[in-house]
């Protein structure tokens, strides 16, 4: 009888055990998600600006060229 009552005392400190990691766990992946988001649009925006400074560069370079 008193195996019984152990058994099912080990199986709930388990369990309790068990949810607290999965908590851990799915806040870690929120973390992790939310920097990705993060770092992606920042490149995103990085890349964009990149691409506008060249744009507006070359349209400058062939006005002058025209010009000549």
């Amino acid at each position: 009888m008193q195996t019984k009552h152990l058994l099912s005392l080990m199986m709930a400190a388990t369990l309790v055990a068990g949810l607290s990691g999965c908590a851990e766990l799915k806040q870690t992946g929120k973390e992790v998600g939310h920097a990705t988001k993060e770092a992606t649009t920042a490149i995103g925006h990085g890349s964009r600006d990149a691409v506008k400074a060249v744009g507006h560069t070359s349209k400058k370079v062939i006005q002058d060229i025209k010009e000549s």
